[in-house]
């Protein structure tokens, strides 16, 4: 079975927990999307780099999120959520994603 990188898992959580938070207006499944992602790219983070790494980088999916709404009063709701996507997203290939490219 392919492996999906975890920069799309988190990067896809951050994204589709907010979409479907939007678009249902129910926030509790958007944020069921957002745990579920984030629980998902948490063990393959552990599993590939390691649980100092997994914890790294769970937090900063945490903040990623909490941080997305101070920016969107900002920038706008969905550029805030692309670019805290990207930042996590670029974390996550750097720190875990990268490291099995050869595998």
């Amino acid at each position: 079975m392919a492996r999906v990188p975890t920069a799309a898992v988190a990067a896809g959580g951050l994204i589709g927990g907010y979409g479907v938070a939007r678009w249902t207006r129910k926030r509790q499944l958007g944020g069921a999307v957002l745990a579920v992602a984030g629980a998902a790219a948490a063990q393959q983070w552990r599993r590939e780099a390691g649980g100092r790494a997994a914890g790294a980088l769970t937090a900063a999916y945490v903040a990623a999120f909490a941080g997305s709404h101070p920016l969107a009063k900002k920038v706008g709701a969905w550029p805030a959520v692309f670019g805290v996507a990207g930042a996590v997203a670029l974390a996550s290939w750097a720190v875990a994603d990268r490291r099995g490219e050869g595998s």
